[in-house]
C-alpha cells in the first residue's frame, strides 16, 4: 500500500461528508479532518497502532476515523454508532472511497461493554464530551473502549477533565499517556450557538488496554 503523506491524508479526509442535519442530544460534532489526519498519522506512524490491525470506532458519526484508518492500511475497520442517519451518510462515504476494509454496527455504545471483550487490536474514538444532559457519557465510552481493545486506546477528551480521566485510569490500573494538546475547532453547529466556531482545548490520549477491569 502507497504510503500517505500526512497532508494526502488530511486533504482525502476533506472529501468526507459529514452530518446535514447533526444531533444535539448525541452531540454529534464532526471530527475535523486536520485533527482527524494528525491523530491517524500519529497512531500509525508512532505507535503502529493501524497498519494490518483490527480497528473499532466507537461513535462513528459519518465515519472519519474509520475512513482515514482504512487509508493507512487497517486490516478491518468497524464503526458503531447509535444513529442510523449518521450510518447512512458513513455508507455512501465508504462507497464515494471504494473501500472495502470497512463495515458498521448500528447500536448503543454504552450495551457493548461485555459483549466484545477484547475483540480489537485498537479503538479509536472522538467520544461524546459528556456535557450537559450527556454527563459521564465520555467515560463510558472509555470504559467500553479498553473492554474491547486488546492493544491500546485512542481517544480526544476536554483538557479540563484531564485530573479526572487520570484519576479512572489510576483506578482502572490503565496508562494513560497525552499525546498532544490541541484546539479543537467547533463550528456552530446548533441554534444557541451564538460565534461562528469557538476552539476548545482537548487531549489527544492513549490509554495502554488493560486484560480486566473492574
Amino acid at each position: 500500500m502507497k504510503k500517505l503523506k500526512l497532508k494526502e491524508l488530511e486533504s482525502c479526509l476533506q472529501q468526507v461528508d459529514t452530518f446535514e442535519s447533526p444531533k444535539l442530544l448525541l452531540e454529534q460534532y464532526p471530527t475535523r479532518p486536520h485533527i482527524a489526519a494528525c491523530m491517524l498519522y500519529t497512531i500509525h506512524n508512532t505507535f503502529d497502532d493501524i497498519e494490518n490491525k483490527t480497528i473499532a470506532d466507537l461513535g462513528c458519526g459519518c465515519g472519519m476515523l474509520s475512513i482515514g484508518s482504512a487509508m493507512l492500511g487497517a486490516g478491518l475497520c468497524v464503526g458503531f454508532d447509535i444513529d442510523a442517519d449518521a450510518l447512512e451518510i458513513f455508507n455512501s462515504n465508504i462507497e464515494d472511497f471504494e473501500l472495502t476494509n470497512i463495515n458498521m454496527v448500528q447500536c448503543d455504545v454504552s450495551s457493548l461493554s461485555d459483549s466484545m471483550p477484547e475483540t480489537f487490536d485498537t479503538v479509536i474514538m472522538n467520544p461524546p464530551f459528556g456535557t450537559k444532559h450527556n454527563k459521564g457519557m465520555d467515560m463510558i465510552f472509555l470504559k467500553t473502549a479498553l473492554q474491547m481493545a486488546k492493544t491500546a486506546v485512542y481517544s480526544l477528551h476536554k483538557t479540563s477533565t484531564r485530573q479526572h480521566i487520570q484519576k479512572k485510569a489510576d483506578e482502572w490500573e490503565v496508562k494513560m499517556e497525552v499525546i498532544a494538546e490541541l484546539k479543537y475547532d467547533l463550528p456552530a453547529s446548533y441554534k444557541f450557538h451564538k460565534k461562528k466556531s469557538v476552539d476548545i482545548e482537548v487531549d489527544f490520549i492513549r490509554f495502554s488496554a488493560k486484560k480486566l477491569l473492574n
